[in-house]
């Protein structure tokens, strides 16, 4: 079969068409399905990662993961979550923060506890169990956020429930995936995990709590003095990058410290960095969101037990975090809770990076590891689906509210 993109690759060897190929296959796919799938009413963001599906290795075999699509990938997320942040305020937030709390301990025990039970009733070690358990936990709260954005619903009492929920289910994630690979190694070290655990939830306490008092007084003054281009734009820029990389080396993802700089923002710069920040986001995601569909492997499918197999841990990753995060925002009304339940189903990328690590550890085996790849595009798949019915009648809410 004569395959058009590999034709063009074909032509020449230059780094720069490769790169421009790629660019233009991913996101022009993208963006015709979610055409598509809006005209069939559907979210359009389940067309874009349905893209990822069809141009990756696995279907038509137009284009492959690349270092390059992982990190326009990784930088799409980070400015989605940057714009969310400056949309949102952090007083709203702790507002909701007792809930979101139970929400978070909640939907990171239930699909923990499940994905393990799941996984040893199959006949996994506990090392394998524990990691599939693991990959279940975090929420790709990405998808999530584009849903809400879109549809003009941040500011949503379930909306802020599920950002701060998903803000405490990052670093309650990354002391899980500590946790459990020391138990793989068998060599668990309390202080290490504690060390840890405080580093992670000591940078997000902090940049939460004390980023926007110290935005508000350190870039107005620095707007003044400078004048080179768009000045709010580069220093938030500047404040993007930097509070990623910290929140990288802190423990947390990066998508939390993008987060953090637009709200701690939010409250100073001008109309003009959301335009800006909003047309590089709209360059961007389509690549994050194809990106965890070229990542899936239909190789799963194929083979009976394994396909059983994908069916359950789809299965209880759904249900794990509806019934869990759901019983955690029980306070905010049954409605809000299914809606904050609906909202931390996707795993995305979270999902395969945990069961990324099992596998080089030796842990987690390559059938598993495509069940847990599948398990993370599917619940993502599915997500905006959930959201869209859950959240029916929550713009009359809103204006209830105004």
């Amino acid at each position: 079969m004569f395959d058009l993109p590999v034709a063009f690759l074909l032509t020449s060897d230059s780094d720069s068409t490769r790169v421009l190929v790629a660019m233009l296959t991913v996101f022009g796919s993208a963006k015709i399905l979610a055409e598509v799938f809006e005209k069939l009413r559907q979210p359009g963001i389940v067309g874009e990662i349905l893209a990822g599906v069809l141009v990756g290795p696995h279907v038509l075999g137009w284009i492959e993961p690349t270092n390059f699509l992982r990190a326009l990938s990784e930088l799409g997320v980070m400015f989605l979550l940057f714009r969310v942040g400056l949309e949102v305020h952090f007083d709203e937030l702790v507002k909701v923060g007792k809930t979101s709390l139970a929400a978070a301990v909640l939907g990171v025990l239930a699909p923990l506890g499940m994905g393990w039970g799941i996984l040893r009733l199959w006949g996994a070690g506990t090392a394998e169990a524990l990691f599939v358990g693991a990959a279940m936990v975090a929420t790709s709260v990405g998808i999530t956020a584009q849903v809400l954005a879109a549809k003009g619903l941040l500011n949503h009492i379930a909306s802020r429930i599920i950002l701060t929920a998903a803000v405490i289910d990052d670093v309650l994630g990354l002391i899980v995936l500590a946790m459990v690979n020391s138990v793989a190694h068998g060599n668990v070290k309390v202080l290490d995990l504690a060390f840890a655990a405080v580093l992670a939830v000591g940078f997000t306490s902090v940049v939460a709590f004390f980023g926007t008092k110290a935005v508000s007084r350190v870039v107005p003054k620095m707007g003044e003095k400078l004048n080179a281009g768009e000045v709010e734009f580069n220093l938030a820029m500047v404040l993007l990058f930097a509070l990623s990389l910290l929140a990288v080396r802190s423990g947390v993802a990066a998508i939390i410290g993008a987060f953090l700089a637009g709200m701690a923002l939010a409250p100073t710069v001008s109309h003009r960095v959301h335009d800006l920040t909003q047309g590089v986001a709209s360059l961007l995601t389509p690549f994050f969101l194809a990106g965890i569909g070229l990542q899936l492997q239909t190789s799963v499918f194929r083979d009976a037990s394994t396909l059983w197999l994908t069916a359950v841990i789809l299965a209880a990753a759904i249900l794990s975090k509806i019934v869990g995060c759901g019983v955690g925002a029980l306070p905010a009304g049954w409605r809000n809770a299914v809606r904050v339940g609906c909202g931390m189903v996707p795993r995305g990328e979270v999902g395969m990076v945990v069961a990324q690590i099992g596998m080089s550890a030796g842990v987690v085996s390559p059938q598993v590891y495509g069940v847990v790849v599948a398990m993370a595009v599917l619940t993502t798949m599915v997500a905006p689906i959930l959201l869209k019915l859950s959240y029916r009648g929550a713009q009359a809410d809103l204006a209830g509210d105004g």
